[in-house]
């Protein structure tokens, strides 16, 4: 066994999601969503659209006193707003349901993470000359301090 913890025979093993599935553990729910940056969402009553747009996933938190709120192009999502995510995929898009009774907020990645992670990786080189650009101006004005007060 790969865990730490001796062997259950009536312990069920943790669930292995990949690609498609339903989640209802918030802890698991607040993981996929946290990674998630920039959304299209739909939202469904009892299966009818009836709201539209993108925006850019600020926070997604897990606190049964606070709201999901949507709007001005951002999303701050509560876990504890939903019963269950659902995990889809349509050709080589996923999707991320999120329900609650008969509603269902849909939210379709606008982003792929392994892109932007290959954007904001910093170039060794660059970071090397803004680290001694750093050094350089904080000997600098250590000798300015120096000069203008000598003990």
């Amino acid at each position: 066994m790969s865990c730490d913890q001796p062997p259950h025979r009536n312990r069920l093993p943790a669930p292995c999601i990949i690609d498609t599935g339903t989640v209802v553990s918030k802890q698991d729910m607040k993981r996929l969503l946290s990674d998630l940056t920039r959304v299209r969402y739909t939202h469904f009553q009892n299966g009818i659209p009836i709201s539209e747009g993108e925006g850019c996933i600020l926070e997604v938190f897990a606190d049964p006193q606070r709201a999901t709120l949507i709007a001005n192009h951002t999303l701050y999502l509560n876990v504890c707003s939903f019963d269950y995510l659902v995990l889809g995929r349509s050709g080589l898009s996923s999707w991320f349901d999120l329900i609650q009774d008969d509603r269902q907020l849909r939210l379709v990645p606008l982003s792929n993470p392994l892109e932007e992670q290959r954007h904001n990786s910093l170039d060794p080189a660059a970071l090397e000359a803004m680290v001694a650009e750093v050094l350089s101006a904080s000997w600098d004005a250590q000798l300015d301090d120096e000069e203008h007060f000598p003990f």
